[in-house]
């Protein structure tokens, strides 16, 4: 009972409470082990507040709460229960638990200087569409996280996976035409593609920073409109906006899951930094019109004995413009490559189900063989026995 009574009593000495502006704290406050504080109005940091156990929450069934001051709050549990949002004027972190129940917490989306950051080993719960960051998070020496991003009305989070770990990774997401953003008021054009066989969403973006080699994972629903992007799921690619090229850039599928309406799709590793925005894009529409044909069922035995080790496909030498996607039986591609030459030996180029470059294990797989220049996408199936 001391202890709690000691806390206590230094919260209260380190706190002024003004009618108009809130509660305003000039350093000295800490919360200890099992403290707790609830603000019902807002927060102005003008001191350290950065040496926290404990909980802190902000609760309004009505109204706002804004956080604001020269200096960012770090809390190690966080309580979030504010009707209209937390409004962040200055950057806090959280280093434990963020309990995320209702009321977005929301930043400027104009820059990244203001954001909710996860540090360590920290992590949320009860995210939604009710409950997210509207605007930027943040998160600190993680490798890998899920940002629990959206907008006004949706939750739209990312999912970086770094090949190691990331000083800081900063993400926001934005229901906007990036021909015409007003949050960055920039424009990226979606005619500005390194092939004319690209398609780029018109409907929404994200913003990711890091300088971490990494994965990112975007998600779509029914707002997203892929069908305009491409005709099967697989031919789905995250896009990039390069900073040096200025234009949009294939960082590739890794793998893809779900339908039309909801899904998720992994990119190739690329440095987030080089890029100004991301989204999901894939075959133009031309690509819809393409002829489709079955091709030829195929037996591969790639043991080293110069028969039916390569997957040769009819009709390649007559577009050497291709594309070729294998996947397995449960619909996971296992293998990608665009311009196809026959050389496939029943080794995964990808890193999801099986080791890069291994062997396939024994089985029924499905491929699709896009012919740009002959227009026609041919479908078949293989067997692979080693």
């Amino acid at each position: 009972m001391r202890g709690n009574w000691i806390t206590l009593l230094s919260i209260h000495c380190a706190l002024l409470l003004h009618a108009q502006e809130g509660v305003q704290h000039y350093g000295g406050m800490q919360l200890h082990d099992y403290a707790s504080v609830g603000f019902h109005t807002n927060l102005v940091n003008e001191g350290p507040f950065d040496q926290n156990l404990g909980l802190a929450g902000f609760y309004s069934d009505h109204g706002q709460i804004s956080v604001t001051g020269t200096f960012a709050p770090v809390f190690h549990d966080l309580e979030v229960a504010v009707e209209k949002g937390l409004l962040l004027a200055t950057p806090i972190g959280v280093n434990n638990n963020a309990n995320l129940i209702t009321g977005d917490i929301q930043t400027p989306r104009t820059g990244t200087a203001i954001y909710s950051n996860f540090f360590d080993y920290s992590f949320y719960t009860g995210e939604s569409s009710v409950s997210k960051v509207n605007g930027y998070a943040a998160m600190t020496n993680k490798e890998s996280f899920m940002f629990p991003v959206g907008d006004d009305e949706r939750l739209r989070p990312l999912t970086v996976s770094s090949m190691a770990t990331n000083p800081m990774a900063k993400c926001a997401y934005f229901f906007e035409d990036p021909n015409n953003s007003k949050s960055l008021d920039a424009a990226f054009s979606t005619d500005k593609k390194t092939t004319r066989y690209m398609s780029v969403s018109d409907k929404e973006f994200w913003r990711l920073e890091g300088d971490v080699p990494s994965k990112v994972t975007l998600t779509w629903d029914e707002y997203s409109n892929i069908t305009a992007l491409a005709e099967y799921i697989s031919d789905l690619n995250v896009m990039g906006w390069s900073k040096s090229a200025n234009q949009w850039v294939n960082l590739g599928n890794t793998g893809v899951e779900g339908g039309r309406s909801y899904g998720s799709l992994t990119s190739d590793t690329f440095v987030p930094n080089d890029y100004e925005i991301l989204t999901i894009g894939g075959n133009d529409d031309a690509l819809q019109t393409y002829e489709t044909l079955e091709l030829d069922n195929y037996f591969l035995t790639p043991n080293g004995d110069g028969r039916n080790d390569l997957l040769r496909l009819d009709g390649i030498e007559r577009s050497p413009n291709n594309s070729l996607q294998i996947f397995n039986r449960y619909g996971v591609m296992v293998y990608k490559k665009e311009n196809y030459q026959n050389d496939f030996d029943g080794r995964s180029n990808m890193d999801l189900v099986v080791e890069r470059n291994s062997g396939l294990e024994n089985g029924v797989y499905f491929y699709i063989i896009t012919f740009h220049d002959l227009r026609q996408k041919h479908q078949g199936y293989m067997y692979i026995s080693n």
